[in-house]
């Protein structure tokens, strides 16, 4: 990779870029959660969106010429990090089909705590006190913007039968949470030397054959049953596609762990984009969870290097 391809970028820019993914990410979730209202399923949506991303990366990589050699521990490495992916998007996706995509996206939203606290025990980097400040600041606005107590549709007092049976879908959205912060701290410390538009279509690859397999043996698959769900599951794949593969190109010339909590805006991100796309209403104190994220991650971009 050459040296302008590594180099870092300015705070403000990444920033800026990772707000970005984190809103096409969303988007993702909005598309997903209409191809299983008509009819796909947790298995099929990960294996159309990994297959048609590992399709697309390919055509980057034949189109720019991408050399395919590399050291066989860097190809082990990323296939490696790729079945630690595939456990993420499994878990995802069946915490959204278990609980509320909101619950769901705010458990899963720890990520960058537990990011920081697998460098920090790993030794590898400390987190600054203005990322320890933000991310806790970030995650109360979150819970406010996601209204999990029930405040803002006044339903406070249901609390505790709004959250009853809920244990195993949030087990799946923190197993996803450690899983991807797993993948982040990993790629950083074997794969920042390696083009990001391979480590992506190795790790595509490697969810495929774990999909594909477990799927095909539990015979657990299921297609859309109308147009809208196939729309969904397209738009899904074409917006987890984009976004993964910018975040693997971006993120080592950024730094994980001091730029992760910036990812907190995808649920932000994914209301809004549900307000807009399905209807959905959006209370003021909702509104004002969003602006507390918003402003956590301006106290981010705002640090040093």
């Amino acid at each position: 990779m050459s040296d302008a391809a590594r180099a870092p970028l300015p705070r403000w820019l990444g920033v800026a870029l990772l707000m970005l993914i984190a809103s096409v990410f969303g988007a993702n979730h909005v598309a997903a959660r209409l191809a299983f209202d008509h009819g796909a399923n947790v298995t099929t949506a990960v294996a159309f969106r990994s297959t048609g991303t590992a399709l697309f990366v390919l055509a980057l990589l034949l189109a720019n010429r991408i050399p395919f050699a590399l050291p066989a521990l860097t190809r082990w490495r990323a296939l490696g990090i790729g079945v630690i992916l595939a456990v993420q998007s499994y878990c995802l996706y069946s915490a959204v089909a278990l609980i509320p995509v909101a619950l769901a996206l705010l458990a899963f939203n720890t990520f960058p705590m537990m990011l920081a606290l697998i460098s920090w025990a790993a030794g590898v980097e400390r987190p600054g006190r203005r990322t320890l400040i933000a991310m806790p600041v970030a995650l109360a606005g979150l819970a406010l913007a996601l209204d999990v107590a029930g405040v803002a549709g006044g339903g406070a007092a249901d609390f505790g039968t709004r959250w009853a049976g809920i244990g195993r879908g949030v087990g799946f959205a923190l197993a996803a949470a450690i899983s991807f912060a797993t993948v982040m701290f990993l790629t950083t410390q074997w794969l920042a030397e390696v083009d990001g538009r391979m480590r992506s279509f190795l790790m595509m690859c490697a969810i495929c054959a774990v999909v594909l397999a477990g799927g095909a043996l539990a015979n657990d698959f299921s297609l859309p049953r109308d147009g809208t769900g196939w729309i969904g599951l397209c738009l899904l794949t074409l917006f987890y596609g984009t976004a993964i593969t910018a975040l693997f190109v971006l993120l080592p010339r950024l730094g994980a762990v001091n730029n992760a909590a910036v990812l907190n805006f995808e649920p932000i991100a994914a209301l809004f984009i549900a307000w807009l796309v399905l209807g959905q209403t959006i209370a003021p104190l909702q509104i004002a969870g969003g602006l507390v994220v918003i402003g956590a991650i301006a106290v981010l971009a705002g640090g040093k290097r």
